[in-house]
């Protein structure tokens, strides 16, 4: 039987510490399609991705709210009513009494469960989304108290992508309730699929209303910026008795009736499917170390483990994809960049792959990651993203080609599997000719030095890529630090690869081009006044001397660019400058665009997101970097993870956010879970603790 790994939050007992953790503290339960339920400890939904089904459809749907609130009551024996579940009306209070019964919140093995406790009675609530259904069972299980307790709920919906705005218009007359015995569903005269809904359980039943629930306020959106007072429509309540002998479970699907029977069964079997699951997820090969001997060694390392599966993904809708891979035995496999509005992104998986994948044994896995990528290559490019809604790539990206080289590079040396490589050569072999001769936006080498030069008008090609509108707040048009380390890296691999498979000619090209970047960065990017490199050069304004954690990939990749003699002092800066307990600065403080804080509207947040922010996914390229200065030390290098643990229990409970305001007390912004943060800091784990403990 499967040791849980449990994770209990505790708040303090004052009123604002509760206050603050019923608000501000999430949950995230994923489907392996992209859908997800997500949602606050106290069940106020703060943000326009807040629901409890989000299922993840073909385009031109994609993901769709379905389940947006769930309101729980209890009726005690004495005819009290308990309110279960936080509510936030435009202008009223915002009423947080379940945080008075809420004792608990833990997560077994990634299961959320709530525990409340209301006098005598105690019972606790339960979440599972099945892998690969859009469909969730809520379960509620009394432990203690009287024999039967009442308990009553209203599910709250207005469909629409989980994107759009929250003030969309609620049609309500659209909404039509079937009832056929103990099914329910609800529909919205569209081509969505019906919102099916099962409740199980002693003496369960709906009582139909038809209310409309005005001006609910977001929050988190009205922070943000956007607009933050929607309504919801609901058909009725339902209400079941809870007896400590019989458990009561709402199912709310966007699956098949058909599908619902036979894919949907018991919560228990659910459930136990679902430890099965995670006990493969634990039994990583790569560590070599079961695990129930993960968690009682390093039950971070199993914690993050299980963070890292809610983002690998079989996207839902790309059916041509889906034959071309069976045809050939593979399955079709993608990442999802960060929850909750990223999609899959080039770049973001092929940095996170070895973290998701590769750490925790799942080498089939990133084989199939890898051969979807490569499906997609384009005029010598990968995409940069997937949009919502679409199934075909866009392709404005300078470095995720370059990174899909390192991503392949990890995947043979750790599996010992050459054949991703070999059916990918051809194809890397011709990313480097368009390189060469130059492809979209900008991107080929400058012949005078062998740099990548890249750029185009409107455009953010490198990892800092905001961009509001017209404006692109760091275009770093030219010669980026971190493209030509990773121009470098990947033409140092594939002149090994084509010397194994017995290509010496193409191999030759590819290493003179090599050499000539290499002496070309070494004379050109060394930034003597400030004992670092230059983040760009030959730009539209001149060489950016602006310190910043790009410069890292330049000591960090397995091919290093920069001579050995300047790492120590690139990486003590860094450290001065750039290091907190939870990742990187994106610009130094004593920079005169440095932004402390990321907060306010999108045109304020975006102009801060890479001027100085924290980006958690950077600490892997630091500590790489550091070990290769100071080598063998890796119980130095694992001190730069500290900060990591208590953030697993704030933001998003049991995972680690995009990123932080710049300054303590570090702040978390941006994705409440974010796939290269939890790979990066997985993998620096097992590297740097695994090892030492």
């Amino acid at each position: 039987m499967m040791t849980d790994l449990v994770i209990r939050m505790a708040w303090p007992g004052k009123e604002g510490g509760a206050h603050e953790a019923g608000l501000n503290r999430e949950w995230l339960v994923t489907n392996g399609l992209g859908g997800y339920a997500s949602g606050t400890l106290s069940g106020i939904i703060t943000r326009r991705y807040h629901g409890y089904l989000v299922s993840a459809l073909p385009a031109p749907f994609g993901r769709v709210v379905m389940l947006n609130q769930l309101g729980e009551r209890l009726e005690l024996p004495d005819g009290r009513f308990v309110q279960l579940t936080g509510e936030e009306r435009a202008g009223g209070p915002v009423k947080l009494d379940v945080m008075s019964y809420l004792s608990e919140f833990r997560l077994e093995g990634g299961t959320p469960v709530w525990r409340y406790e209301i006098g005598p009675v105690t019972f606790e609530k339960r979440l599972v989304l099945p892998h690969g259904q859009n469909t969730a069972f809520v379960n509620y299980r009394l432990l203690s108290g009287d024999d039967s307790v009442r308990l009553i709920l209203r599910p709250s919906i207005h469909f629409r992508p989980h994107e759009t705005a929250v003030s969309a218009e609620l049609e309500q007359s659209s909404y039509t309730l079937t009832v056929g015995q103990d099914r329910y569903e609800v529909s919205a005269g569209t081509d969505l699929p019906p919102l099916r809904l099962i409740l199980e359980g002693q003496n369960a039943a709906l009582t139909v209303d038809r209310i409309r629930i005005e001006q609910v306020t977001y929050r988190l959106e009205e922070r943000r910026g956007y607009p933050a007072q929607g309504d919801l429509w609901s058909p009725g309540f339902f209400h079941v008795d809870l007896r400590k002998d019989c458990d009561a479970t709402l199912i709310a699907s966007s699956e098949s009736w058909d599908n619902m029977r036979a894919f949907t069964p018991t919560l228990a079997v659910q459930l136990e499917a679902e430890r099965k699951r995670r006990i493969l997820l634990g039994a990583a090969s790569h560590l070599k170390i079961g695990i129930e001997d993960l968690i009682e060694k390093n039950a971070t390392a199993a914690e993050l483990i299980w963070a890292a599966d809610q983002f690998l993904i079989t996207p839902a809708g790309r059916t041509d994809d889906a034959t071309r891979a069976h045809a050939v035995g593979d399955e079709v496999r993608t990442v999802i960049a960060g929850y909750h509005w990223f999609t899959d992104w080039g770049r973001d998986t092929m940095i996170s792959l070895e973290g998701l994948t590769l750490t925790c044994g799942r080498n089939v896995t990133a084989a199939w990651i890898l051969r979807t990528f490569a499906h997609y290559v384009r005029d010598g490019l990968i995409p940069n993203l997937f949009p919502e809604r679409k199934t075909e790539g866009l392709y404005h990206t300078a470095d995720a080609t370059l990174w899909f080289f390192h991503a392949i590079d990890r995947y043979t040396e750790v599996s010992g599997d050459r054949a991703v490589l070999q059916m990918a050569l051809p194809k890397l072999l011709d990313i480097f000719e368009w390189h060469m001769r130059g492809t979209a936006f900008g991107i080929g080498v400058d012949p005078r030095d062998g740099l990548l030069k890249q750029g185009a008008e409107g455009y953010a090609l490198t990892w800092m890529d905001a961009k509001v509108d017209d404006w692109v707040v760091t275009p770093r048009r030219g010669k980026a630090v971190e493209i030509n380390a990773l121009w470098y890296n990947a033409l140092k691999l594939l002149e090994g690869w084509l010397t194994e498979e017995n290509e010496p000619e193409h191999a030759a090209r590819v290493a003179a081009c090599a050499k000539q970047a290499r002496e070309s960065f070494n004379q050109r990017f060394w930034y003597e006044p400030g004992k670092h490199l230059y983040d760009v050069i030959d730009g539209p304004g001149g060489d950016d001397a602006a310190c910043r954690p790009n410069q890292l990939l330049a000591i960090s990749l397995k091919h290093p660019i920069l001579d050995q003699a300047r790492w120590a002092a690139v990486v003590e800066v860094a450290q001065a400058k750039l290091v907190t307990p939870v990742g990187l600065r994106s610009l130094s403080p004593d920079n005169k665009d440095y932004k402390p804080k990321y907060d306010g509207d999108l045109r304020a947040r975006d102009a801060a997101y890479h001027q100085g922010t924290v980006w958690a996914w950077l600490i892997g390229p630091f500590i790489d970097a550091w070990l290769k200065v100071h080598p063998g030390d890796l119980e130095g290098a694992g001190k730069f993870l500290d900060g990591f643990q208590p953030h697993l229990r704030e933001a998003c409970i049991g995972s680690i956010s995009e990123i932080f305001d710049a300054e303590p007390p570090f702040t978390p912004r941006g994705c409440i879970a974010q796939a290269w943060s939890v790979a990066e800091v997985l993998r620096c784990w097992v590297k740097c603790r695994l090892a030492t403990d």
